[in-house]
């Protein structure tokens, strides 16, 4: 029988900048009597990787521009808060209706490029995106891996909504230790049929999956995913972003 487990690592406290994250986590797993082992995905929310790298603005720290006065004026927003999505932006996507669809700097489209007010825990300050998700998958792996001495994956995760379809759902954002997505391409069906066009995003699959534990106010920053036989793999899950020519909403 094959099983995949979700393990949420409780007790981990409210992260501040210049925290050591990994210090944190494994303090986690060592209070709960959790160990990781060899080809465990570890899950972990992008805020706290956001507020442990300093990524936390103060709204009185910028000046909206003449597009945030305006735009803020209409819609019945904080122009100040504009003007930090603005400057986290490098295409505007859609604008209708007090919703802001970005591009961001990586190339991630989101709704208002993923800046967020909630959980910074004061108000007018709003939380950033890490600047390179990949990066920080990559030294929080290399961190644990020093420490505990197991070869895991690391994915950090945020929720963005999607086109077509109501709600939101957890996505990967940075990835360390795995193939971000699942190639089936020339294998077969059922049936016998060769498969041409079938690439699963599998590090998005797991993000959604580690989510069912992370709920808005359950202070459940971690999740340990075991028992899925992932590629062992060293990308990067930008390339999870459609490409411009295939994009056919671009």
């Amino acid at each position: 029988m094959r099983t995949i487990s979700l393990t949420a690592v409780e007790g981990i406290p409210m992260v501040k900048a210049g925290d050591d994250l990994a210090a944190l986590i494994v303090k986690g797993l060592d209070d709960t009597g959790f160990k990781l082992a060899a080809g465990d995905i570890l899950v972990v929310c992008q805020k706290v990787v956001s507020k442990s790298e300093g990524r936390i603005v103060d709204f009185k720290d910028f000046e909206p521009s003449e597009f945030a006065k305006a735009y803020a004026r209409r819609w019945e927003k904080d122009p100040r808060a504009v003007e930090i999505v603005l400057r986290q932006t490098s295409r505007i996507v859609r604008n209708d209706r007090g919703v802001m669809i970005v591009e961001t700097g990586p190339g991630w489209v989101c709704a208002n490029a993923g800046v967020d007010e909630s959980n910074s825990l004061e108000d007018e300050r709003a939380i950033l995106l890490p600047e390179d998700p990949d990066a920080s998958a990559r030294k929080l792996r290399d961190e644990l891996r020093r420490r505990l001495g197991v070869e895991i994956a690391v994915l950090i995760t945020d929720t963005f909504g999607r086109p077509w379809r109501d709600g939101l759902t957890e996505i990967c954002l940075g990835i360390a230790g795995m193939n971000p997505i699942l190639d089936l391409r020339g294998t077969t069906d059922l049936g016998g049929r060769e498969l041409h066009h079938t690439v699963v995003a599998i590090a998005d699959e797991i993000a959604s999956a580690a989510g069912l534990l992370m709920e808005k106010a359950g202070a459940i920053p971690v999740v340990v995913v075991r028992g899925y036989q992932y590629e062992p793999f060293e990308g990067s899950a930008k390339i999870l972003i459609r490409p411009a020519e295939a994009d056919l909403f671009r």
